[in-house]
């Protein structure tokens, strides 16, 4: 691994990576911070000089949504600056530029890259799984075989599961009970029986809770054939119980446009 000198003496280090870019940033007339979702240093933030000039080497391949291979100068350790410094990029695949102009599936990447990076509060921790299924759930989208709230929900119930807070749905979230149950609550953590069901509990049409079960476990086949009225149930209940956990709203997931039907 080389190192580059800096004027405060400290020496950075040069070292690769592929990462998905969650966000950018202004910074001064021509530079940019790029959020980063990297495979083996998690999420970091990194400058980009110069990448909103006209003649910039590689600012049109720091866009949301991309997936990209870059040489980044900074401590993937932590030590020294938080910001890195990116001295190289290749593109691997643009996603977004393939629904750019798709309001639906744009929307729909935006949560997910805003979801990408709230479950990721630590800079430089390894999350290899969440990288893995940010990055499926782009490909998805870009692919378009899938309605994008659909890819949506599926990404979301998944990176509750990394995260350690997967609604129950085949068992009651409180006794352990398996069976398909009538009631969903939230903050008890999902399907709940009878005797555990508290006040104020959803009762969810049961396609709602099969449709969260498939989109779980990777079942297009029954995800895709599921209706509207039960698509919207399905985002309702997983909006809520991620938000739940979270303690505050995500920005972006009220602007989903939920309204294609493949």
């Amino acid at each position: 691994m080389a190192s580059v000198p800096t004027g405060s003496g400290y020496r950075r280090q040069l070292y690769r990576d592929d990462a998905v870019v969650l966000r950018v940033q202004k910074l001064g007339e021509s530079d940019r911070i790029i959020t980063l979702l990297t495979r083996r240093h998690g999420r970091l933030r990194a400058v980009a000089r110069g990448v909103r000039r006209t003649m910039s080497r590689f600012g049109a391949r720091l866009e949301p949504f991309g997936h990209v291979d870059l040489q980044l100068a900074g401590s993937p350790e932590g030590v020294g600056s938080s910001l890195h410094s990116v001295s190289q990029v290749e593109a691997v695949a643009l996603y977004g530029k393939q629904f750019l102009t798709d309001y639906p599936r744009y929307t729909a990447a935006s949560a997910i890259a805003e979801t990408a990076e709230r479950l990721t509060p630590v800079e430089r921790e390894p999350s290899l799984r969440l990288f893995q299924l940010t990055l499926g759930a782009l490909k998805a989208l870009a692919a378009g075989e899938h309605a994008g709230g659909l890819v949506l929900d599926a990404y979301l119930l998944r990176a509750m599961a990394t995260a350690g807070w997967a609604p129950a749905v085949a068992e009651c979230a409180v006794c352990g009970t398996p069976g398909r149950h009538a009631a969903f609550s939230v903050p008890a953590g999902g399907a709940v029986c009878p005797d555990c069901r508290p006040p104020g509990s959803a009762h969810p049409a049961p396609a709602t809770l099969l449709l969260m079960s498939a989109l779980t476990d990777g079942d297009w086949m029954i995800a895709d054939a599921a209706e509207q009225p039960v698509r919207r149930e399905c985002s309702g209940l997983v909006a809520a119980h991620l938000q739940w956990h979270m303690e505050r709203a995500l920005r972006s997931l009220p602007l989903v446009d939920r309204r294609e039907n493949p």
